[in-house]
C-alpha cells in the first residue's frame, strides 16, 4: 500500500477508500488512493461510490476511544480496578475523574481520526460540486460525471456522515474548527474555532439537504446492498436530536420529524431487545444507522468485543483475552430491574454478562460476538434506533399526563422488553410498565424527567449516549457527583494517594464537560492562536 501524505496534525488523512458491497450486507476496505492523486480519481459515479464506501469504513477509527468520553465519564461506566499504573490505564482513569488535561493522547487520537474522515467526506463533496459558502450549503457543477439523481442519492449521504461527526465533536468540544473542504497545510493553519452556534448552523445546513437528497424508501423497500447506507430517515432523526441538543432547543421542529419517521419510514421497533443486537439480524427494522463492522480477516472487525471482554480470561470468555475496558459500575448494573418470580428488565443479559472466575466480574456484552482472532468480531455499532425515536418524541412532547400519549411512548419500549401491566406491589420487586394512575404513576414534569432519563440509560447504555443525554438533560454535574458518592467507598475511596470526596466532586462541573482542545493543535499552530475550552 502506497504511503499517505500527512497534511498537517489537524486534518491528517489516510484515505481509505472502498469498494462497494461484496456480501450483500458490509463494505469492505480496498487498496487506499493517495492523496497525490485524489484531485484525479473521482471522474465518475462508480468512482465516488467507492470514494463514499471509504467514508463509511472511517466512521470505525473514531470508536476505538469515543466510549472513552461518553461511557467512562457517565455513572455507566469507570476502570476494572484502581491504582493500575500502565499508561492506558492512568489515561483511562483521569477521564473517569475529570482530571484529563489537554495533552491526554486519547483525546487528540479521537480528534484527529474523526477529522480525517470529514476530509475524507469532503473530497467526495468537492467532486460532486457541494461547497458551503456564507453559511449556505451551494450546489455547482459536479467535476465527476453523475446524473442529478446519482449526484443527490451520493452528496445525501456525504453530508449525513459530516454532520454525524461535526454533531460529536461539538457535543465534546464545543465550537470547532469548520472544515468543508480539502485543505493544504498552510491554509489549515488559518481556519480557527467557530463558535457553538456556527457549528450546529453546518450540522443542521446537512441534515436538512441529506433529508432532502437522500433516499426515502421505506425500510421494507430497501435492497440489500443499501441496508447500512444513511437514507432520508436516518438523516430526520439525527436531525431531530440536534434540535433537541441545541442551546436554545427546537422541540416543536423536533417533533415534527420524529411523527414523520415513525409514520412513514417502515421502521419499528423488534419483537425482543436480544434480536436488536443479533449479528444474524443485522440492520433490522429497528436500525435507522449503525457503523459497519465485519469478521473474517478483511480489516474490518469489530474490537469492542475483546476491548470490553473481562480481562484476563484467557480464552474463556473470548479468543485473544479482554481488555476489561468499558467496566460496568455498580450503578448501571443495579438499575436494571429483575426478578425471579415476576416480571424482569430484558435488556440487562443482553447489556451486561458476568464471568465469575474474577474479582471484577461484569463487562459489556451487548456488542460481543465470538471471534477466530482478537479484534474481528461483527457486531455493528447502533447510532441511532427506532426506540431513540419513540423516547425522543417523548421528550419533544414533554409531560402531558399520567395517562398521556408520552408516558405510553416509554411503555412502549419498556414493555418490549418485558415490562409487565402494574397491579400491586412496587417498582422494585418486579418490571412494570407505569400505571395510569396511584402513587407509582408519573404525576409530574420532574417525575417524567426522571422517568424518561432512567428509560434512555437503560435503553442505550453503552451506546454512547449516557453523557450526551445528562448534558442534554441538564443533570450531568450533579448524577455524577452523586455518582461519585454512590461508589467511593467501594471504589473511588480505593485510589493512592486517596481522593477525598469533596475532591472529587469538585473535578466536575460545567465546564469540564467539555474536553479540551488538544493541545497539539494550540502549540504547533504558528499562525493562529487557537483559544482553549475555560478550566483547562
Amino acid at each position: 500500500m502506497k504511503q499517505l501524505i500527512k497534511i498537517s496534525t489537524r486534518f491528517i488523512i489516510v484515505v481509505s477508500l472502498a469498494a462497494a458491497v461484496t456480501s450483500c450486507k458490509k463494505i469492505i476496505d480496498v487498496d487506499p488512493i493517495s492523496n497525490e492523486t485524489v484531485d484525479n480519481y473521482y471522474k465518475n459515479y462508480k468512482e465516488v461510490s467507492v470514494a463514499l464506501s471509504g467514508c463509511y469504513n472511517g466512521m470505525q477509527e473514531p470508536l476505538l476511544t469515543e466510549w472513552q468520553f461518553t461511557e467512562l465519564r457517565s455513572d455507566n461506566a469507570r476502570q476494572r480496578s484502581v491504582n493500575s499504573t500502565t499508561n492506558t490505564n492512568m489515561e483511562l482513569n483521569v477521564l473517569n475523574l475529570y482530571t484529563a488535561g489537554p495533552q491526554h493522547q486519547q483525546i487528540y487520537n479521537y480528534w484527529l481520526a474523526t477529522y480525517k474522515n470529514i476530509r475524507n467526506v469532503n473530497y467526495v463533496l468537492r467532486s460532486l460540486g457541494v461547497t458551503y459558502q456564507n453559511n449556505q450549503l451551494v450546489f455547482g457543477t459536479p467535476t465527476a460525471d453523475v446524473t442529478e439523481a446519482q449526484r443527490d442519492e451520493l452528496v445525501g449521504q456525504a453530508l449525513f456522515i459530516r454532520a454525524y461527526h461535526y454533531f460529536n465533536l461539538v457535543r465534546l468540544y464545543g465550537g470547532v474548527f469548520l472544515v468543508t473542504e480539502p485543505l493544504e497545510a498552510a491554509q489549515a493553519r488559518k481556519v480557527n474555532r467557530s463558535s457553538i452556534n456556527d457549528t450546529y448552523n453546518l450540522i443542521i445546513k446537512d441534515l436538512e439537504a441529506a433529508v432532502a437528497k437522500a433516499s426515502a424508501k421505506t425500510y421494507s423497500q430497501i435492497v440489500s446492498t443499501d441496508l447500512g447506507r444513511a437514507n432520508a430517515w436516518a438523516a430526520k432523526a439525527l436531525l431531530a436530536k440536534v434540535y433537541l441538543t441545541l442551546p436554545v432547543p427546537r422541540a416543536a421542529d423536533a417533533l415534527t420529524l420524529l411523527d414523520d419517521v415513525i409514520t412513514n419510514s417502515g421502521y419499528g421497533l423488534e419483537s425482543s431487545f436480544a434480536r436488536v443486537f443479533s449479528i444474524s439480524n443485522e440492520m433490522n427494522k429497528e436500525i435507522l444507522f449503525a457503523v459497519r463492522y465485519k469478521a473474517g480477516l478483511v480489516g474490518l472487525g469489530n474490537p469492542m468485543a475483546n476491548l470490553f471482554a473481562p480481562a484476563s480470561s484467557g480464552d474463556a470468555v473470548i479468543n485473544g483475552d479482554g481488555n476489561g475496558f468499558n467496566y460496568p459500575t455498580t450503578s448501571i448494573n443495579g438499575a436494571f430491574v429483575t426478578s425471579t418470580t415476576s416480571f424482569s428488565d430484558a435488556r440487562k443479559e443482553v447489556t451486561i454478562n458476568v464471568y465469575a472466575n474474577s474479582s471484577t466480574p461484569l463487562y459489556v456484552n451487548k456488542f460481543f460476538s465470538k471471534v477466530v482472532v482478537a479484534g474481528d468480531a461483527e457486531n455493528d455499532f447502533t447510532v441511532l434506533r427506532f426506540s431513540d425515536v419513540l423516547l425522543m418524541k417523548a421528550e419533544a412532547q414533554g409531560f402531558n399526563g399520567s395517562a398521556g400519549s408520552s408516558v405510553g411512548l416509554i411503555n412502549q419500549v419498556r414493555a418490549r422488553a418485558g415490562a409487565g401491566n402494574f397491579t400491586t406491589g412496587t417498582f422494585n420487586s418486579a418490571f412494570y410498565q407505569y400505571p395510569l394512575s396511584g402513587p407509582e404513576a408519573i404525576a409530574s414534569d420532574a417525575d417524567f424527567m426522571t422517568a424518561l432519563l432512567n428509560e434512555r440509560r437503560l435503553e442505550f447504555a453503552f451506546e454512547n449516549q449516557r453523557l450526551f443525554d445528562l448534558i442534554r438533560f441538564g443533570q450531568a454535574v450533579t448524577t455524577m457527583q452523586n455518582h461519585y458518592s454512590a461508589e467511593y467507598s467501594a471504589y473511588y475511596g480505593r485510589f493512592r494517594p486517596q481522593i477525598p470526596l469533596a475532591t472529587l466532586q469538585a473535578n466536575i462541573n460545567n465546564n469540564k464537560l467539555l474536553l479540551p482542545i488538544p493541545q497539539r493543535e494550540i502549540d504547533t499552530n504558528t499562525e493562529i492562536t487557537i483559544p482553549q475550552n475555560p478550566g483547562y
